[in-house]
């Protein structure tokens, strides 16, 4: 990086308030420091230039030597929003409403994330890592896309010096619009990841929603924001989609650990403070550190009927059984929608591939994005919003099987793709998650123009340019997209960041029980650790594994820092057992229906097989094109799960150990049901995505543990099935051997049952 000074021609710009401009050079931009004003960033490349006006420096986007309103960083948001708008034509509007596949950096050679660059493989090329592919030039150029959704990144340099090429490419194009890069959650911890405080990473690891949830502390949830922010702006990522603000009512729910549980009222202000988080530089208000939050599910996601997923056909359907509706909603419209900080609301909104069966007044059941009741009537005008709504990913492309669906086409599965734009535009909807090209876009435009005129298209095309630009300069992308690769590096997974989500893990832990006050092990003590028969399983998006082994689920050496890890059990003190929550198929079978049946099965919470002898006679929602039923019931119907040898290692460690403590230590992801587990364990605590190491340093005392449950624990799988989908705290929770009720906000610390100030405002 090599700093100078603007020559003595430019110095003049310099006045008043400043007597300098500092221009910096950096390998793939210029930067120039401006007093009273935003750093500039621009790219040599790109033909941009400087305007000087007055005492102050203006990036000349368009290249023609103007100063345009929209190039004016002293103007509102608004107001630059509006004029950039009205110069784009509709080609290029098209493109602001597209919203990229899934990107990884780099691609892969070949498969769903492959791409060439410059016609050969990345290797054959000679290119970067970070270099831009040519399917991302081609929907960048031809398509004007300028929203990208990135996954997998090789490494935080890599991800910045990539978004300085991808900005520096799109800032040569007509009016030089910054490229808007998205990401999912990317703070998750990874389970055998190891801490060693003054230590980096790749990104700091925190627990996964459901975790922070069980800290009961939404000045936490703020604060993990704001790292997560620095971070992620570090990166080039300015938009977050994220948080999930549907509750978590229905327990077998795959997503629930994305949620912050099942509370109203504690999910509200967990969603508050993750958006103020995110959104806020300085607590003040939009600024270079901001992050766009594209909060969802709207109106809610967590209701699908017998916890399937809308992802799937099979899982299209929300119920509402318990009129709870508008409880759904509520951390949308009292967390999202009234923030706290500077921001106001939400700037993004992302409804569900749900139908909110039986809803709409009108009698349509279609899904979330496509209803002109969920966006238009209730989002738009009901609560006000008037922010970016995008559609969740692949909404509009073709459904072909029940048992996986590459689009989510719910409600218009027949309709040309075309039609579906046609249909999302007119329900109030911007912009088109997963999908790279404008031609239906602009098929859908015509559709417009025909029904409703020219100008009417027009002008809606334009409303929706405004939202999605507006979230562009108010993070001010249009001055400085770009980043500086070292800061990246000192930034991204710093030490200090690190620290703060390991600290946060450890507070998310809840200790279920601790009979005889077995824990903690406070001396340096002799412990067993078993092995678990690994069976081949099935995951969210396919195949997890297809290996049949006996395998520790923990690092027997991390465990050895923290004890003597011996393989005798009667050499043993204690035991240690690491367990997965029961996790099997998401209810459905294709085998099933190919033997004659509907196909669809229960989703167990339990690690023993299940018979839903106790479920609806008939479903509440049903009717699918592929299907020649409506009744999608799997009463009678078994099923088993994947991992029930961590049940099986538990029940024979127990027999091993003798009278000896047995501690467990589970993973879930959403609620279970403990009465498997807890009669042959002496301690067992409860983690939501956090380090295998977390647990040890609860076991060994290092910390004292604090979280509580943010889910209810059911009794029985016969109390799943008897609630309602669309209601909290409807389920009779487990009560174990020493008397305690698995219930919302229960945890135990070294004391016993903790009570305080967490409990008093949330508990039940």
């Amino acid at each position: 990086m090599k700093r100078l000074m603007l020559p003595l021609a430019a110095a003049c710009l310099a006045l008043a308030a400043c007597d300098k401009t500092e221009t910096i050079t950096m390998d793939q931009f210029t930067l120039v420091r401006q007093c009273g004003g935003p750093d500039l960033g621009y790219s040599p490349s790109s033909g941009v230039a400087l305007i000087k006006e007055g005492r102050f420096l203006f990036k000349d986007l368009n290249r023609n030597g103007v100063l345009e309103p929209y190039e004016d960083w002293r103007l509102d948001y608004l107001g630059r929003a509006k004029d950039l708008a009205s110069r784009l034509t509709v080609d290029q509007i098209a493109g602001l409403m597209l919203y990229s596949e899934h990107q990884a950096v780099p691609t892969d050679p070949e498969g769903y994330w492959s791409s060439p660059y410059n016609g050969k493989t990345l290797k054959e090329s000679g290119l970067p890592h970070s270099a831009v592919s040519d399917k991302q030039k081609a929907f960048l150029k031809d398509d004007n896309l300028r929203a990208i959704l990135v996954v997998r990144v090789e490494s935080p340099r890599i991800g910045a010096e990539w978004n300085n090429n991808l900005q520096a490419f799109c800032e040569g194009l007509d009016f030089g619009i910054p490229v808007n890069i998205s990401s999912d959650p990317r703070n998750e911890a990874e389970a055998k990841a190891e801490f060693n405080a003054g230590s980096g990473g790749t990104i700091s690891l925190w627990p996964v929603q459901l975790g922070l949830a069980a800290t009961f502390d939404p000045d936490l949830v703020e604060e993990f924001g704001r790292i997560a922010s620095k971070e992620y702006r570090a990166l080039g990522i300015a938009t977050a989609l994220s948080p999930q603000a549907d509750l978590g009512t229905e327990p077998r729910w795959y997503r629930t650990y994305g949620t912050f549980g099942e509370s109203p009222g504690l999910a509200t202000e967990m969603v508050r403070a993750y958006v103020d988080g995110f959104q806020t530089t300085g607590r003040k208000g939009w600024g270079k550190e901001s992050v766009n939050a594209m909060v969802k599910h709207w109106p809610g996601g967590g209701s699908g009927e017998g916890g399937r997923d809308a992802h799937y056909s099979f899982g299209k359907f929300s119920v509402y059984p318990g009129g709870g509706f508008e409880t759904l909603m509520k951390p949308f419209t009292e967390g999202a929608f009234k923030l706290r900080r500077g921001t106001g609301q939400a700037s993004a909104v992302m409804p569900y591939y749900t139908v909110s069966y039986g809803q709409d007044p009108s009698g349509a059941n279609v899904g979330n994005g496509y209803s002109p009741y969920i966006v238009d009537t209730l989002l738009r005008h009901g609560y006000g919003y008037d922010g970016v709504v995008c559609t969740d990913w692949a909404v509009t492309h073709n459904y072909e099987k029940v048992e996986w669906a590459l689009g989510k086409c719910w409600g218009f599965e027949t309709a040309t793709e075309g039609e579906r734009h046609f249909a999302i535009l007119k329900a109030g909807v911007d912009q088109f998650g997963g999908n790279n090209e404008k031609a239906p876009v602009l098929e859908a435009y015509r559709m417009w123009a025909d029904e409703f005129g020219e100008k009417s298209a027009r002008e809606r095309f334009e409303r929706s340019a405004v939202r999605l630009l507006m979230n562009m300069f108010r993070t001010g992308l249009f001055e400085n997209p770009y980043v500086d690769p070292d800061f990246t590096e000192r930034t991204v997974g710093c030490p200090e960041f690190m620290r703060k989500g390991y600290e946060a893990q450890l507070r998310s832990i809840v200790m279920l029980k601790n009979h005889g006050s077995v824990l903690p092990v406070t001396a340096r003590s002799k412990v067993y650790v078993p092995k678990t028969h690994i069976t081949p399983s099935r995951g969210f998006f396919g195949p997890m594994s297809n290996d049949d082994k006996w395998e520790y689920r923990v690092d027997t050496a991390l465990v050895a820092r923290f004890f003597d890890v011996v393989e005798n059990p009667s050499d043993a003190d204690f035991a240690i057992v690491y367990m997965n929550e029961p996790f099997g198929p998401q209810g459905y079978d294709a085998e099933d229906r190919e033997a004659g049946g509907n196909g669809y099965i229960p989703i167990s919470l339990q690690y023993d097989d299940y018979t839903a002898t106790d479920a609806r006679k008939a479903s509440i929602a049903g009717g699918d094109p592929l299907e020649s039923f409506t009744n999608r019931s799997y009463r009678g119907k078994s099923v088993r799960v994947y991992d029930k040898g961590d049940l099986e290692a538990l029940r024979s460690t127990r027999e091993l150990m003798g009278d000896k403590p047995v501690v467990v230590a589970v993973t879930a992801m959403r609620p279970m049901v403990f009465s498997e587990l807890e009669p042959l364990s002496d301690a067992v605590l409860l983690g939501f995505g956090v380090q295998d190491q977390a647990y040890l340093d609860i076991v060994a005392g290092t910390v004292e543990p604090s979280g509580l449950l943010p889910v209810q624990m059911p009794s029985s799988m016969k109390e799943v099935e008897t609630q309602c989908e669309d209601l909290p705290f409807d389920m009779e929770p487990y009560v174990d051997a020493d008397g305690h009720k698995y219930d919302f906000a229960y945890g135990l610390d070294w004391k016993g049952v903790i009570k305080d100030s967490r409990t008093a405002r949330y508990g039940r």
